[in-house]
């Protein structure tokens, strides 16, 4: 199932990691850990000849010097949530009623106590500088990458929760069929229907690639579950919660995408994401 970063035992589920956090399992105590800054990253992009755009959110919290960060709909984060995180120790911010700033303070406190360097198990992954385009493009071959190589013709199709359109690119440019998952619905890039039901397709395919965000929206843990029941692939691409998942490799979770802020689409410099498990 992957390889495990650094020596902590796998968590089986997000609330038992909050607990652990909050145990001191990993380090410093998050009482004595206080967010110096929180702020809101907003974007909207249509790419070059692509159909359709859309828009991202995104809430980040700075913990010394590690940033972490969760998506939420644009548009839906609460007037004063920033003010209720900035100062805040992190144990306190694990028990906000938001699951985003839960997951934004626990996503600042693991990347603070495990960074995303070799000895935690990550192997950096360069993105070249270009377009926001030619940069979605680098990031998705990195992540399906990490997919098992099967090149069998009755190989089931992957089940995408999060619908990336330079991912779903990559995917048929392989000839790897998949189901497009999405709580927004609608269409990808090529006409086909986005489901908004990802647990009821999880039968029928033979691998899952998900986002981040399902953590910051609480579909995670069925994913989790199904994976750790079936042996199936679960593979994450993370901005949302980049240095919480890798706590999952072996109990579920086979490989991860960790892309910490600053994300791909803010600048055309080089840049890097960290993998974790998933083939060499």
């Amino acid at each position: 199932m992957g390889e495990r970063p650094h020596a902590d035992p796998a968590a089986r589920s997000v609330d038992q990691l909050f607990d652990a956090v909050l145990a001191g399992a990993y380090g410093p105590d998050p009482v004595g850990e206080r967010i110096s800054l929180a702020f809101t990253t907003s974007q909207a992009v249509r790419h070059e000849g692509r159909g359709s755009g859309y828009r991202n959110e995104v809430l980040s919290l700075r913990l010394d010097a590690a940033v972490g960060s969760c998506a939420v709909e644009p548009g839906t984060l609460p007037e004063g949530a920033l003010d209720d995180c900035v100062g805040a120790a992190v144990a306190d911010l694990l028990g906000h009623p938001l699951l985003p700033v839960r997951i934004a303070a626990l996503d600042a406190y693991l990347a603070h106590v495990r960074p995303h360097t070799p000895d935690n198990g990550a192997r950096p992954y360069p993105l070249p500088a270009g377009s926001s385009l030619s940069r979605s493009r680098a990031r998705a071959r990195a992540v399906i990458d990490l997919l098992p190589a099967d090149d069998s013709p009755s190989r089931r199709p992957v089940l995408v929760v999060g619908v990336v359109n330079s991912l779903l690119e990559q995917l048929r440019s392989r000839g790897l069929d998949y189901v497009p998952c999405d709580l927004k619905g609608g269409a990808t890039e090529w006409g086909e229907p986005v489901l908004n039901d990802a647990a009821a397709h999880l039968e029928r395919c033979g691998a899952v690639l998900a986002s981040g965000m399902t953590l910051g929206n609480g579909t995670f843990q069925d994913l989790l579950d199904h994976a750790a029941e079936t042996g199936k692939p679960l593979v994450m691409f993370a901005q949302t919660g980049s240095a919480v998942l890798p706590r999952f490799l072996g109990s579920g979770v086979s490989a991860v995408s960790a892309e910490p802020y600053p994300f791909f689409w803010l600048d055309g410099g080089p840049g890097v994401i960290h993998r974790y498990g998933g083939r060499p």
